[in-house]
């Protein structure tokens, strides 16, 4: 541990001008910065009122939203343990705050010993939930060293991760044998974690729980949104997306506008940092557009043609509900693609690129079925054409709803493990609730 510790210091160090330099130009490397190193929030303290934690650390707004329905399950059945929330990114820290309040969210500290030890002093968690593949080397044995149980949920290894976790096996394995359970998002994912080192005896495959997330089809935004929709609109919503995506979007788009009337683009580009710059496209493309930002103060019609940019957090899911077709970002380009669970559980026909291999076990799923439509670069505007007046494009997206349902119940298995182990370190009665 010696040795991590100081090989992390000097990467810190060697490195601080250039996140000194962007702590200056961005407000999000400067958000949180004490609490990443030690300051235990007050405002966290007051709320546990003595009782211990259970602490859950979502790493940014995906695997928060995955897991937010176990953190509210814990919060009902378990009153005389406080359920505190950890994220790293700041989007995550909005959208925690936003769903459980401020005082039971804080950032996620940095992995070096006299930093945790202040958090598990502060916080004397019963257990740790680690969400997907957040896991430190410090933090595990640190934790584990208290006495603390440590669960990852929704567990998986990326294809971008398997090899370096398999090259540094051997350094791993002393850490990975601090973890209690692992619940894994897929049979392959659980052979993944077996293959990096992880003791098979703690691996149990419960499913993924974004199967289990249910968005509102009925927020302000989308109430609003349907009223200013033209008549017999056809709406594409795309979300999530990145740098070069939006591009060849709104080549498609404007291709076929001028074929489809009625047709409107919701954009929502996945980063916010990134709003400004998506905005300035639209500008230089001479688009007639409006901001979410903006438009929710004095909301007015749509036209055919033009574009909504979504510039806001946490909406995208419910305003799924409203798309003709979606098309899921992070696709086209080589980043591994986002959540094609949010359209689906809408019954809403799917285009995504061909670079998914984040979600490779959902695509594997929605695929078999016929339920996703993969569209290259070149072939994006056909796709989107083929859906937006196939009348098969509903059937499509019934086929992607009936998979969503098919696959649900991860959040309730995931939720009998947690109680299970709570329950055998004689924390509290359980006492069952209902997640669904």
């Amino acid at each position: 541990m010696l040795f991590y510790s100081l090989g992390l210091f000097f990467v810190l160090l060697a490195t601080a001008p250039y996140w000194l330099l962007r702590m200056l130009l961005h407000g999000k490397y400067r958000a949180g910065l004490a609490e990443r190193l030690g300051r235990v929030p007050r405002r966290v303290t007051d709320a546990l009122q003595g009782r211990r934690a259970i602490w859950v650390h979502a790493v940014s707004v995906g695997e928060f939203i995955a897991v937010s329905g176990v953190v509210q399950a814990l919060q009902q059945a378990h009153p005389e343990m406080g359920v505190v929330i950890s994220t790293t990114t700041r989007t995550g820290q909005r959208l925690a705050r936003s769903r459980f309040g401020d005082a039971r969210v804080f950032y996620f500290p940095l992995d070096f010993s006299w930093i945790l030890k202040r958090y598990l002093r502060a916080l004397r968690p019963a257990m740790l939930v680690l969400a997907e593949t957040e896991m430190w080397p410090r933090l595990l044995y640190e934790t584990h060293r208290a006495g603390i149980s440590i669960v990852v949920i929704n567990g998986r290894i990326s294809d971008r991760s398997l090899p370096r976790y398999r090259l540094l096996r051997w350094l791993w394995r002393p850490f990975w044998s601090k973890l209690t359970r692992v619940l894994a998002q897929s049979e392959e994912d659980g052979q993944r974690f077996a293959a990096i080192g992880v003791p098979s005896d703690v691996i149990e495959v419960v499913g993924n729980l974004k199967y289990d997330v249910r968005a509102a089809q009925n927020m302000e935004i989308t109430r609003r949104l349907r009223a200013a929709l033209p008549a017999n609109a056809k709406v594409l919503v795309a979300g999530s997306t990145l740098e070069g995506e939006e591009s060849m979007l709104l080549d498609a788009f404007e291709h076929e506008s001028r074929q489809i009337p009625g047709l409107v683009l919701i954009l929502a580009p996945r980063h916010p940092e990134r709003f400004d710059a998506v905005a300035s496209l639209l500008e230089r493309r001479n688009l007639l557009f409006a901001r979410r930002s903006v438009w929710m103060d004095a909301p007015k019609p749509l036209a055919p043609g033009s574009v909504f940019l979504l510039d806001s957090i946490g909406e995208l899911a419910s305003v799924y509900a409203m798309a003709s077709v979606a098309f899921v970002g992070g696709s086209l380009v080589p980043a591994g693609g986002h959540n094609p669970l949010e359209p689906a559980q809408f019954g809403v026909p799917i285009i995504m690129g061909p670079h998914t291999q984040n979600f490779r076990g959902v695509m594997e799923a929605l695929m078999v079925d016929n339920a996703v439509a993969v569209a290259m670069p070149e072939n994006l505007a056909q796709t989107l054409h083929d859906l937006l007046i196939s009348p098969r494009a509903a059937e499509m997206g019934l086929r992607a709803y009936t998979v969503f349902e098919q696959q649900a119940g991860a959040t309730e298995r995931t939720l009998a493990v947690l109680e299970s182990l709570l329950q055998t370190k004689g924390f509290f009665t359980v006492q069952r609730s209902n997640t669904r």
